[in-house]
C-alpha cells in the first residue's frame, strides 16, 4: 500500500549554469547546467531528503516511532534519516559498518549532533548489514519501541518516487535535456530519473557501493514506468570506482578541485566527486557530446568531505601560503 509523502524538504531544487566547468571538460558555455540537489533543506541537504519523504510518510502511516537504517560510517542516507526523524520527533537508530572511535568527524558529527543512537556491526558485508539492523530491530521490539526499517541508502521503489519527481522537475527546467549525470550507488536515485526522463537521458556512474548497481535500477523503476527498464541497456559507467568505495581516486580528486575552482561548487569524494569524474570520462570518449544540453545532478554529501581523510589531506594542500 502506498502512503502520502511528507514535506521535508524545499522544492524544486534551482538549476544553474556551469559555464567555466563545461568549458574546462570541453562543452561549450551552455551545454552544462547543475541540479542542486545538495540544496534540499533539511539536515544539510542531499538526495536522500526526496527519497525520505516517501519513507517517512509510509513509516509514520504505520505508527512508527523509531526510524532504523544502515549505512557505512560517513554515510549521507543515515545522517539525513537522523534529520528527518528529528523533524518528525521520532526517534533515530543508524546502524552502521566498522567500529566506533575512528572517526568523529563529518557526518558521524552531525549524526550526534541530530541525536541519533549508533549500533556499529563492524566490518561486515551488505547481508552481514542487514541482519545487524533486522536484530536491532526486533531489540527495539522488544523493548516496547516502534521502530521502522529505512532500507540501504532509502532505495527501492518506494523511495525511487522522490527522484520521479525530480526528473519532472529536470523536464520542466531544462526542457531540451539530452542527458542527466548522477552518481550510482544503491540505485534509487537513478532508478526515479529512469522512470521520469527515460534510459537514454540518464547516465549513472557507479560509486561502487553495490556488486550490481543496473540491476538494482531495473528493479527499483520498472513499476514507475511504462518503458521496460533492463539492466544492460541503462548507461552506467564503471570506470571510476577505482580500488573502492572508499578511496579517492587521481580523476576524482581532480573533478573535486575543477568542480570548486571553476564554478565555486564543493562536491565529496565518495559520489558526486566520482560522477563529475565520470562526466569528464564521457565527454572524453563522446558518449556526452557537445552542442547537448547536460545535467550534472549534484546530490550533495558536502559532510563526507570532511570525514574523509585523504580528501581533507589534498584539500589542504592546494592552499597557497602567501607571507603578510
Amino acid at each position: 500500500m502506498s502512503h502520502p509523502p511528507v514535506q521535508l524538504g524545499t522544492f524544486p531544487t534551482p538549476v544553474e549554469p556551469a559555464p567555466r566547468l563545461a568549458a574546462a571538460l570541453g562543452l561549450g558555455p551552455d551545454d552544462l547546467w547543475v541540479k542542486r540537489d545538495d540544496l534540499t533543506g533539511l539536515g544539510g541537504g542531499g538526495n536522500k531528503i526526496r527519497k525520505l519523504e516517501w519513507l517517512a510518510g509510509a513509516a509514520l502511516a504505520e505508527g512508527a516511532d523509531t526510524l532504523v537504517t544502515t549505512g557505512a560510517a560517513q554515510s549521507n542516507h543515515a545522517r539525513l534519516t537522523a534529520a528527518a526523524a528529528a523533524r518528525l520527533g521520532l526517534d533515530a537508530v543508524l546502524v552502521l559498518r566498522g567500529a566506533p572511535g575512528r572517526s568523529r568527524s563529518g557526518n558521524l558529527a552531525l549524526d550526534g549532533l541530530l541525536g541519533a543512537r549508533l549500533a556499529w556491526a563492524g566490518d561486515v558485508d551488505q547481508a552481514g548489514l542487514d541482519a545487524a539492523a533486522a536484530e536491532v530491530c526486533a531489540r527495539l521490539r522488544s523493548g516496547g519501541a516502534r521502530p521502522a526499517l529505512i532500507p540501504f541508502g532509502g532505495s527501492g521503489t518506494l523511495g525511487a518516487r522522490g527522484y520521479v519527481r525530480c526528473g519532472e522537475e529536470l523536464r520542466a527546467q531544462v526542457p531540451d535535456l539530452r542527458t542527466a549525470v548522477v552518481a550510482l550507488g544503491s540505485g534509487g536515485t537513478m532508478a526515479g530519473l529512469v522512470a521520469a526522463l527515460g534510459t537514454e537521458s540518464v547516465l549513472g556512474v557507479d560509486v561502487g557501493a553495490l556488486a550490481d548497481p543496473a540491476t538494482a535500477v531495473e528493479e527499483f523503476a520498472g513499476p514507475l514506468t511504462a518503458e521496460k527498464v533492463v539492466a544492460d541497456r541503462l548507461r552506467v559507467r564503471r570506470d571510476q570506482v577505482g580500488s573502492g568505495y572508499a578511496a579517492l581516486t587521481g580523476p576524482v580528486a581532480e573533478a573535486l578541485r575543477l568542480a570548486a575552482r571553476t564554478e565555486g561548487i564543493i562536491l565529496d569524494p565518495t559520489y558526486t566527486g566520482r560522477a563529475l569524474a565520470g562526466l569528464a570520462a564521457a565527454v572524453r570518449d563522446g558518449d556526452v557530446r557537445p552542442g547537448e544540453k547536460t545535467v550534472f545532478v549534484h546530490t550533495g554529501g558536502l559532510p563526507g568531505l570532511f570525514g574523509h581523510a585523504d580528501a581533507v589531506a589534498y584539500a589542504e594542500a592546494g592552499a597557497v601560503t602567501h607571507e603578510l
